[in-house]
C-alpha cells in the first residue's frame, strides 16, 4: 500500500546485477519499501558481488507511519530513541551488512531538531559503528525544512526532490549544503514517471499504487501538458529521461541522483546520461524556464 505496483523480483535482481557490472556503487532503499523486502533483495545483490565495494543507503520509516512529517506531531511519536535503534538493527539484518553506510530518516520536520531522542540515537549508532553516515529525506516541496537539523552537525546528507519541474532546492538548500559539506541526493528525478515522457492522460494504476495519489486525473492532465512542452527541447537521438537526468547532474552541489531501475534496460539508459556531455548554458536556460511551483500537496 502506497508503493509502486508491478515489480518483478527476478527483473529487479537482474537490474541490480547489471548496475554493479556497469560500475554503479551507490544503492538507495528503505524499510518502508515492502516492509523490508527491498532491503532483502539488495542483500542478495551484495552477496553475489562480494569483491565489489558497494555503498548502501536505507531509511527509518516514521513510527506513526505518516507521510509527510508534520510539525504538529511530537518527535517522540515519530523517531524516539529506542525505535530508531531498533529499526536500524532490523534494516542492518535485512541488508546482511555489519554496518549501514548511510541511514536516513524517511520524513522530517525541523520542529524535531532539538529533540534529544533521535539525536542520542544517531550519536550512539555512529559511535558503535552500526552506521557510517546519517541523512534526512526532506518532505516533498519543503527543501528548507531541514536547516535546523543541519545546525546539529549530525547530518551528513540530505535527500530532496529535485528535477526539471522541481528546481526550488537550488535557491537555498544547495548553497547551505555546499558550505556545510553535506551531500545532496536528488530523488524523484523523473517526477514519478512523467519526465520519462511515457505517461498519457488515460493512465491509471492498481489500487494501492502511490501514483494514483500523485497523479489524480486532474493533476495528470496538467502534468502531461507540461511534459509535452518539454519534448521540443530533447536533442535528436536522445530521450526526455536522458535530458532530465543530465539536468540534475549538471549542478555541482548534487552528489548523486537515484532514478528507478526495474529492468536492465533502465540501468543502461540511466548510466548513458551520466556519461553524456554536460548541458550547454543555452540548454540549461531552456530547461530552467520549465520550473513549476505546484499548487497541490501530496506526501
Amino acid at each position: 500500500m502506497g508503493g509502486w505496483t508491478g515489480s518483478d523480483d527476478a527483473q529487479s535482481l537482474s537490474a541490480l546485477d547489471r548496475a554493479v557490472e556497469r560500475g554503479s556503487n551507490f544503492f538507495d532503499t528503505a524499510f518502508a519499501y515492502g516492509d523490508g523486502k527491498s532491503e532483502q533483495l539488495l542483500a542478495e545483490t551484495l552477496r553475489r558481488h562480494p569483491g565489489r565495494r558497494l555503498y548502501v543507503a536505507t531509511k527509518v520509516p516514521p513510527k506513526n507511519r505518516r507521510w509527510p512529517g508534520r510539525a504538529s506531531t511530537p518527535a517522540g511519536e515519530v523517531f524516539p530513541y529506542e525505535y530508531v535503534v531498533e529499526m536500524t538493527e532490523r534494516s542492518r539484518k535485512n541488508l546482511g551488512v555489519e554496518r549501514i553506510d548511510l541511514q536516513q530518516f524517511h520524513v522530517w520536520s525541523d520542529a524535531w531538531a532539538e529533540d534529544d531522542g533521535w539525536r542520542r540515537a544517531v550519536e550512539s549508532l555512529k559511535r558503535d559503528g552500526v552506521i557510517e553516515g546519517f541523512g534526512i529525506s526532506v518532505n516533498r516541496w519543503e527543501p528548507t525544512n531541514v536547516f535546523k537539523a543541519l545546525d546539529t552537525g549530525l547530518v551528513d546528507s540530505v535527500q530532496v526532490v529535485y528535477n526539471v519541474f522541481d528546481q526550488a532546492p537550488e535557491d537555498e538548500l544547495f548553497p547551505v549544503c555546499e558550505r556545510a559539506d553535506v551531500a545532496l541526493i536528488a530523488r524523484v528525478p523523473f517526477d514519478e514517471g512523467s519526465l520519462t515522457g511515457t505517461l498519457s492522460v488515460d493512465d491509471r494504476w492498481p489500487e494501492g499504487d502511490w501514483r494514483n495519489l500523485y497523479f489524480t486525473p486532474a493533476h495528470l492532465k496538467t502534468t502531461i501538458a507540461r511534459v509535452e512542452q518539454l519534448k521540443s527541447l530533447v536533442p535528436a537521438g536522445s530521450t526526455l529521461s536522458d535530458l532530465a537526468l543530465r539536468f540534475i547532474l549538471h549542478h555541482p552541489a548534487v552528489s548523486t541522483t537515484i532514478p528507478g531501475m526495474r529492468r536492465p534496460g533502465h540501468v543502461d539508459a540511466n548510466l548513458a546520461a551520466s556519461d553524456a556531455p554536460r548541458l550547454t548554458e543555452a540548454e540549461l536556460a531552456a530547461l530552467r524556464a520549465h520550473r513549476w511551483e505546484r499548487d497541490w500537496q501530496v506526501p
